[in-house]
């Protein structure tokens, strides 16, 4: 393979879906180390922008220029539609047998993607999935008070989901494209509860999920899209799951 996955000929192997909204300060910089941290096989960079109006999709445009329009791909939607249908929007215009989605605002770095790719490779696994939660892994960024709300949240969704994976939250992912295809079809969660909802479901139909230890770092520039309502949805998602699966 030549490097940064440049090889001739044939369809990605690998589709990275980037959903979007008001990251022009990051998303030069998230494209530009994907293309440092490539993985060892040819790739496609989906940016699934939700009518920005801070000027993303012009930077998108731009990029497209350096990189190449099939390399970087813009598939805008007119609004904010949430992220369980921009992952669907995105899947859409993918052309890999594997699908990674994973978030424009640097707290997911690049250079974990190698690790994804190998240990799909070397377990066969259906989902790979990043985790702040075990050796090796953590959180950069963030007060005493994020970090126990975010632990107490994924132990509280631990104990009463048995999910099969230690960090339910988390958007950094690989999967086989027809798994993400089978599992997102089944779910009905918007926003941050469709993280844990996708795992969760994929464990009740049995597919093999593995995990990558990644340091998950806050955003620098911009404004996180968490808050209060986002909190209560997490609980009513939990209860809602709970119930269902």
């Amino acid at each position: 393979m030549e490097k940064g996955g440049e090889a001739g000929g044939g369809r990605p192997e690998y589709s990275i879906i980037v959903p979007t909204y008001n990251e022009r300060l990051n998303i030069a910089l998230i494209v530009y180390l994907i293309f440092k941290h490539p993985p060892d096989a040819k790739f496609e960079i989906i940016i699934v922008d939700d009518g920005s109006p801070d000027g993303t999709q012009d930077i998108v445009k731009q990029l497209q220029q350096v990189y190449g329009e099939d390399r970087v791909l813009l598939r805008a939607r007119p609004r904010k539609l949430g992220l369980g249908t921009a992952y669907m929007h995105g899947l859409k215009h993918a052309s890999g047998e594997f699908v990674v989605i994973m978030d424009a605002d640097l707290s997911h770095h690049p250079k974990y993607l190698p690790s994804f790719i190998r240990k799909q490779k070397e377990t066969g696994a259906d989902i790979v999935t990043g985790t702040r939660y075990v050796s090796n892994g953590g959180v950069h960024g963030w007060n005493l008070m994020r970090k126990l709300t975010s632990r107490g949240a994924n132990v509280l969704a631990q104990t009463l989901l048995q999910p099969g994976a230690s960090d339910l939250t988390g958007s950094f992912r690989l999967y086989k494209r027809s798994v993400l295809e089978d599992v997102i079809s089944s779910c009905v969660s918007k926003g941050y509860v469709f993280q844990m909802e996708m795992i969760v479901r994929a464990t009740r139909k049995g597919y093999h999920i593995e995990e990558v230890p990644i340091t998950f770092v806050d955003r620098v520039f911009g404004i996180s899209k968490l808050g209060g309502s986002e909190i209560v949805g997490y609980l009513k998602g939990l209860v809602y799951l709970l119930l269902t699966t």
